[in-house]
């Protein structure tokens, strides 16, 4: 027995060293399985806020070329309203699944700055629906349509902890005589 009793230290030592052993791996998978998540959430949130922008771009993109039919816009490429009816009503649609994907995963300040954009895009739309031929107030709302997509990109930015990007305002070249 007095062996055993020896040997009982050591064998002591090798469980607390196994016990050791085993929690601080446990401890290890459990730190890179939440990076990893935390990682995932990240991209599907990345992804969830540039699928917004890109439906409610897609809208902006079409009020842009029926208010150069009304005389309102210098796009080069006007469209009759009677065209733009279908394509104002299936980007509109396509706005639906996209907005309610960004209230599930995004962040409270990211929902509101989306929320503040399609209101003033969906001015716009009414401004264009009205037939309205007004170009110092379609103005005012591309400023406002412009400084709402510029907030919205600035919080997914500060959500995702991204750098600061572009404004997005850049000047276009005048055209030469």
């Amino acid at each position: 027995m007095s062996a055993f009793i020896q040997q009982l230290p050591a064998l002591i030592g090798v469980v607390i060293g196994a016990l050791g052993s085993y929690l601080a791996v446990v401890r290890g998978d459990q730190a890179r399985f939440r990076r990893e998540q935390a990682a995932r959430w990240e991209e599907r949130r990345l992804t969830v806020y540039a699928d917004y922008a890109r439906a409610l771009k897609k809208s902006v993109t079409l009020t842009y070329r029926i208010a150069a039919h009304f005389g309102n816009d210098p796009h080069p490429h006007p469209l009759a309203p009677e065209e733009a009816a279908q394509l104002l009503a299936e980007a509109a649609d396509a706005r639906d699944p996209s907005g309610e994907a960004l209230l599930l995963l995004g962040s409270r300040e990211v929902v509101e700055k989306a929320r503040q954009w399609v209101v003033v895009v969906m001015e716009m739309e009414r401004f264009l629906r009205e037939e309205r031929r007004e170009p110092g107030a379609w103005q005012a709302l591309l400023d406002r349509q412009r400084a709402g997509r510029e907030a919205y990109y600035a919080a997914v930015r500060e959500d995702l902890e991204l750098p600061p990007g572009h404004s997005a305002r850049w000047g276009l070249p005048v055209p030469q005589p």
